[in-house]
């Protein structure tokens, strides 16, 4: 018993120098030092080769709120470069986490002008201005989408001045400042962008009485993936879709919604259970999105911007129940952080930056 007591205080003593060694201002100091060579010694290089599709979430939430969860936004990396497809608040700082190398942003794909889609326009912006980015930031969307940007540009713009003071042109050059925004008409399928092998296409869906709201559908060295957008179930979706390796698809589990409503209603918040008895009209639940991959005969199906959140392996069971009785395999939720490996030799992989 002697000798359990003298090892017991021998390990209060030494946990006791252990904690007092940390807070000595040089072990302080050498640990932060650590922290800052690994954070920014991180090699992303892989991420750029011309290797296939890679496909970042770097928003993987809904306007409802989650403490995981930014809300939606996709990177999509192919031949040097990356493009997101919608900027939702709180993604760019998913990407910044990540490490993921921000001058070489090359344009934002906007399904539509609903705030949880563009509320971080404005940090990736910036964030890959001063990072180095060449020219002003391309914003490809559907008609509307000038007035996004001039809006944006416009609130931006002293922004943009006070750090070209501050930290001079070559850091924050006013040539390559601000938004350009690349519009097309948006209600019928198109090519948008083809450049280096990439090819991007818009297509229609359905997000009454957002109108126009678009999809798109990247194609790179025999890969494909298809991003939905917000919709409803869309037969546009499922044509644009034929035959992709990778269906990035929105899910809204309108029977969580529904309980969701009813407790707003005993709540008296009646405001919040009439925006919850409106949203399942122009989203898509996942046994839908499911639906929509079998007739699209896609590869795999990625469920994204899902509402509510399911944070928890509880919530995730609740909010997939009926989908194994449409699609039984190569079915995932996604999550923030998630990186999805398309290599031109086929296969999918995935992993985590």
């Amino acid at each position: 018993m002697r000798i359990v007591i003298w090892i017991a205080a021998g390990l209060v003593l030494a946990a006791g120098a252990l904690v007092a060694a940390l807070r000595a201002p040089a072990v302080e100091d050498a640990l932060f030092e650590r922290a800052l060579a690994k954070g920014f010694g991180r090699d992303r290089a892989a991420l750029f080769d011309g290797d296939g599709l890679k496909i970042f979430f770097c928003g993987t939430g809904s306007p409802l709120p989650s403490a995981k969860r930014a809300q939606t936004c996709t990177a999509i990396f192919a031949g040097g470069r990356f493009f997101l497809v919608d900027a939702g608040t709180g993604s760019w700082e998913t990407l910044q986490a990540a490490g993921v190398p921000a001058g070489r942003l090359a344009g934002v794909f906007l399904t539509h002008f609903h705030s949880d889609h563009i509320g971080d326009l404005g940090e990736a912006n910036l964030g890959s201005w001063v990072a180095g980015r060449p020219t002003p930031l391309a914003v490809y969307g559907p008609s509307g989408v000038e007035r996004v940007v001039g809006g944006l540009n416009e609130a931006y713009a002293l922004d943009s001045e006070y750090r070209t003071a501050h930290h001079g042109k070559a850091v924050a050059p006013p040539r390559a400042a601000g938004l350009r925004a690349q519009a097309f008409d948006g209600r019928g399928q198109a090519v948008v962008y083809e450049e280096g092998g990439l090819t991007v296409s818009a297509f229609p869906v359905t997000h009454d009485p957002v109108d126009p709201a678009v999809g798109y559908r990247f194609d790179y060295k025999g890969r494909s993936v298809v991003v939905s957008g917000d919709t409803a179930y869309s037969d546009s979706l499922v044509r644009a879709a034929a035959g992709a390796d990778l269906l990035i698809h929105e899910a809204q589990a309108n029977h969580m919604v529904a309980e969701m409503q009813a407790a707003a209603e005993r709540a008296g918040a009646a405001s919040l259970a009439m925006i919850f008895a409106d949203i399942p009209s122009y989203h898509t639940s996942p046994e839908e999105a499911a639906r929509a991959a079998n007739e699209a005969g896609v590869g795999y199906l990625i469920l994204t911007h899902l509402t509510p959140a399911p944070d928890a392996p509880l919530t995730q069971r609740i909010f997939l129940r009926g989908v194994k009785e449409v699609r039984r395999r190569n079915v995932a939720l996604a999550r923030d952080g998630m990186l999805v490996l398309l290599p031109a030799a086929g296969g999918i992989d995935f992993t985590k930056l």
